[in-house]
């Protein structure tokens, strides 16, 4: 019969855990790595700071207030790329379907593997010997629910678990446990009086559909009960290339803002030479202070990789709006690359350790 064997790998603390190698002396103490500026955000807590309720995307100010001890370490992210490259080289060497999810997250189909689970302890086990990185691995029927699951083990976590237990065992926390159900979805449900994930899975899907929309509706029914059926795919085609600036200051001056669309475009350009690439599509992100967030694109009959056209058509989409606020964030990005039409499209046993989950992997 027929199985489908799927692994979400997720790296520990994955960037404090590179920056305690490093300091070995700050073991066991409470690490942030976040930058300096007044609206630095933490990209990652050690598992110590996070008992104080630290956790990434929080504001470093916050963090700081929260556990004042706390020694913030700023991001070396070549560090972070080089080691990541460590870890799933190594990964690799014994998993042929590998998906690269992030710097520091993996999907893997482990459905030829005639005994998945002790061969992937055993990796993880390798992996912490050669690199130093704790691994933690969700072991499902589909992508769905192998992320889910690789969060419950959490650090140094192994859980092995079916669709149905799983939803079972998640029914009480609230939707936002499923990925692609985000906080305004969630917020809405709420409303309607789904709060959990179980209330969720009760909901009528002509309801969902009446309040979602008639694909959304289903989707969300689908996700409620962790339904999956995407592939692990060891391709996957970029779609766009962005760059950001978030400013320290909110910034009025449409003169200052368009200089920095420039600068962007530049860069943005040398980006796309280096890679490569040429789109037809351009567009900008602009963010206000008040968080009002918005984007302007345009497509155009050619494939370009220059900056004076992605300057001129930045600089006009820019113009035409004409940000009545100031703005706290500024964007320019190329999509809609050559090829991309018709290019790939780009989610137990016994003996366990101790606070480890196993169930029963129910395939």
């Amino acid at each position: 019969m027929s199985r489908r064997v799927i692994a979400h790998l997720d790296c520990d603390a994955f960037f404090a855990s590179v920056e305690l190698q490093r300091r070995p002396e700050l073991q066991g103490l409470p690490v942030i790595v976040a930058g300096s500026g007044p609206r630095a955000v933490v990209t990652t807590a050690s598992y110590e700071a996070r008992k104080f309720g630290i956790g990434s995307a929080m504001s470093a100010a916050e963090a700081k207030r929260r556990c004042p001890q706390a020694i913030t370490i700023p991001p070396d992210h070549q560090a972070y790329s080089e080691k990541s490259k460590e870890v799933w080289s190594v990964v690799r060497e014994e998993i042929e379907v590998l998906q690269q999810a992030s710097i520091d997250e993996a999907y893997a189909d482990l459905s030829a593997f005639a005994k998945p689970l002790p061969m992937l302890r055993t990796l993880i086990a390798r992996v912490k010997e050669e690199t130093g990185i704790q691994i933690s691995a969700g072991i499902a029927p589909n992508r769905l629910v192998a992320k889910i699951a690789s969060d419950l083990g959490k650090p140094a976590g192994f859980v092995a678990i079916g669709r149905e237990q799983c939803a079972a065992h998640v029914a009480g926390q609230s939707p936002r446990i499923v990925p692609g159900i985000g906080p305004k979805t969630a917020a809405r449900l709420a409303e309607m009086g789904y709060a959990t994930l179980g209330t969720l899975q009760d909901a009528p899907v002509e309801e969902l559909q009446e309040r979602f929309g008639e694909r959304y509706g289903v989707d969300l029914h689908r996700r409620a009960h962790l339904h999956d059926e995407s592939p692990v795919e060891t391709t996957r085609v970029r779609k766009s290339r962005s760059v950001e600036t978030t400013f320290d200051v909110d910034v009025a001056d449409h003169a200052e803002l368009e200089a920095t669309l420039r600068q962007q475009s530049n860069r943005l350009a040398e980006q796309l030479r280096r890679a490569q690439e040429r789109g037809r599509t351009i567009g900008i992100k602009v963010r206000l202070d008040d968080w009002t967030t918005i984007t302007r694109a345009r497509s155009i009959d050619a494939y370009i990789d220059d900056e004076a056209t992605i300057i001129a058509i930045a600089l006009e989409l820019f113009r035409d709006y004409a940000p009545p606020r100031p703005v706290r964030l500024l964007g320019v990005r190329v999509a809609g690359f050559e090829g991309e039409a018709s290019a790939a499209s780009e989610p137990a046993p016994r003996g366990a350790p101790p606070g480890q989950l196993v169930l029963p992997l129910g395939v």
